[in-house]
C-alpha cells in the first residue's frame, strides 16, 4: 500500500459473503458487496440486509451492495471472492479485467473444482495475471456466517505466500471478536476447508442414522487423518492440519446445527434422496459436489480415503449410508498411522 485507505470488494453475497462484507464495513472500512441478480443486490441496499442468506443481521452505511463487477471492482485496494467454486471462472474471467496488479485476492470458498480437480486459488491462476499471483490468499477456519455476524468470538487462519500480504489482510479482518492467525500454507488451508465438508456428510448420516457420539467421533478423527494424507501428500504441513483450517473447521462442520454439509448427511441418514434434499436448499452445500472431487483426487494421488470414498458412493452410485457404514467398519485392520 501507498498510503492509500482500504476500500474492499466482496464477490458473492450468499451468507459467508455478507459475514465477511460486515465484518469489514463494521470497522469503518468502506465496502461494497458484489451480488450475482440485480433484485438481490437492490434489496439488501433498501433492506439494509441480505434477507434471504443473512437474516436478521443489520449492515452498516459503509457497506453498499452492487450487481455490477466495474461497480464493485473499482478502487478496491482488496477483494474477497466469495463465488462458489462450480461459479467461480465464469465470475473472474469478468473480475480479472477489472483487477489491479497489486490488489490482493482472498479466497473465501471451500472447494474442489471438479473438471480440474484444482483448488481455488489454482483455478484463480489460471485466470489472473501473473502480477496478481503472489498476492492470491486462502481463508480458511470454524467460521459459521450467523456466528460472524452476531459478534461471536472467532479464530480463522489466512495463508498466502508472501507475508507482508497476509499480514496486511490479517490487519484488516482482525477486530475483537474475529481473530485470523497467518500461515504460509495455502494448500493445506484449502484442503482442510474444502474436505471437510465431505467428512461432515458422513458425520451426519451418522447422527441421521441415530449411531451417538462413539461413531460421529470416530468419522471426525479418521475423517481428520485422511484428509491430513491427502494434503501433506499434496505438499501442506502436517501442523496445518491440526490447526484452525483443519481439525477446528472439521469439528465445526461435523457437529455444528448450522453446518449445511452436516445437515445433507442426516437428511440422507435418514432416509431422503439426495435429489429432494438438494430441491430443498436455497444455499450452497459445497460437500456434494467436493465429494466427487475428492474422490477423484485422492485416486490420482493414490492415497486412500475410505470416508470419502463411502461418502462418495453414497451421492453418487446410490449406496445406502447403512451399507456405507458397514464397508468402514469390516475394512482390514491396520495400524493406527498408517
Amino acid at each position: 500500500m501507498d498510503g492509500r485507505a482500504e476500500r474492499v470488494a466482496v464477490l458473492g453475497a450468499g451468507s459467508w459473503g455478507t459475514a465477511l462484507a460486515k465484518l469489514v464495513a463494521d470497522k469503518g472500512v468502506p465496502t461494497t458487496l458484489w451480488a450475482r441478480r440485480a433484485e438481490q443486490a437492490d434489496a439488501i441496499a433498501r433492506e439494509r440486509e441480505n434477507a434471504a442468506y443473512l437474516p436478521g443481521a443489520t449492515l452498516p452505511d459503509t457497506l453498499r451492495a452492487t450487481a455490477s463487477l466495474a461497480e464493485a471492482m473499482a478502487d478496491a485496494t482488496v477483494v474477497l471472492s466469495v463465488v462458489p467454486t462450480h461459479g467461480l471462472r465464469a465470475v473472474w474471467k469478468q473480475a480479472a479485467e477489472l483487477l489491479a496488479p497489486d490488489v490482493p485476492v482472498v479466497s473465501a470458498t471451500k472447494g474442489i473444482e471438479n473438471d480440474s480437480l484444482k483448488l481455488v486459488t489454482e483455478i484463480l491462476e489460471d485466470l489472473l495475471p501473473e502480477a496478481n499471483h503472489g498476492r492470491l490468499l486462502a481463508l480458511g477456519g470454524p467460521s459459521f456466517a450467523r456466528e460472524v455476524a452476531r459478534g461471536v468470538p472467532t479464530a480463522v487462519t489466512l495463508a498466502g505466500r508472501d507475508l507482508e500480504t497476509v499480514q496486511r489482510v490479517q490487519r484488516l479482518l482482525t477486530t475483537d471478536r474475529f481473530r485470523a492467525y497467518a500461515t504460509e500454507d495455502v494448500v493445506g488451508v484449502e484442503l482442510g476447508g474444502a474436505l471437510k465438508n465431505v467428512v461432515a456428510i458422513a458425520a451426519g448420516a451418522a447422527d441421521g442414522l441415530g449411531l451417538g457420539h462413539n461413531a460421529r467421533a470416530g468419522l471426525i478423527t479418521r475423517g481428520l487423518a485422511e484428509i491430513r494424507r491427502l494434503a501433506v501428500k499434496m505438499g501442506a504441513h502436517p501442523l496445518t492440519l491440526s490447526g484452525l483450517a483443519g481439525m477446528g473447521d472439521l469439528v465445526l462442520t461435523c457437529t455444528g446445527d448450522l453446518s449445511r454439509n452436516r445437515s445433507v448427511g442426516v437428511q440422507l441418514g435418514r432416509g431422503r434422496s439426495l435429489d429432494e434434499i438438494l430441491d430443498g436448499m436455497t444455499m450452497v452445500a459445497e460437500g456434494v459436489r467436493t465429494a466427487a472431487s475428492a474422490y477423484a483426487l485422492a485416486r490420482r494421488e493414490g492415497v486412500e480415503m475410505p470416508i470419502t470414498e463411502e461418502v462418495y458412493r453414497v451421492l453418487y452410485e446410490g449406496r445406502s449410508p447403512v451399507d456405507a457404514l458397514d464397508a468402514l467398519m469390516r475394512r482390514p485392520l491396520r495400524h493406527e498411522r498408517e
